[in-house]
């Protein structure tokens, strides 16, 4: 079985206090992060995948399989790439409903909004609304 929601941002913070809150160091572990997230296919790079509401250009898709939610997301800048690699490692696989009801507490945990900035601190906003209204559509799919 899947990690919750809770266990992988538990990770996610652990992780992130090896940092000890060192901006450069965070920064950099971030845009690793990124460097890691699986190729998104170049044909799902459209407009409709942009997630509205993000200074970077951010895509993202949703589907199911086995009930579960997955997500491919890229983005044309390091951080935001590392940032959405954060929030697909948390949601996918997920069910629908662990999603929609997900309290994400690891950006207050890791001191997130220290070395984000407001407009990107908007965009993580976006991106994490954007995921749950992919976890509410298709979850209509399953109880269809």
């Amino acid at each position: 079985m899947a990690d919750s929601v809770k266990d992988i941002q538990d990770q996610i913070i652990e992780e992130f206090s090896i940092l000890d809150g060192d901006m450069e160091m965070t920064n950099f572990y971030i845009m690793e992060l990124g460097q890691k997230l699986d190729p998104m296919d170049e044909e799902k790079k459209t407009d409709d995948n942009i997630v509205k509401g993000c200074q970077s250009k951010v895509w993202l898709t949703a589907w199911l399989e086995e009930n579960k939610v997955f997500f491919s997301a890229d983005s044309n800048t390091a951080i935001t790439k590392g940032l959405v690699s954060l929030l697909t490692r948390i949601f996918s696989g997920q069910t629908p409903d662990d999603i929609i009801n997900a309290d994400l507490y690891f950006p207050q945990e890791i001191g997130m909004d220290r070395f984000i900035g407001t407009q990107r601190s908007n965009g993580f906003g976006a991106m994490i609304k954007q995921m749950k209204l992919y976890a509410l559509a298709l979850k209509s799919k399953i109880e269809a």
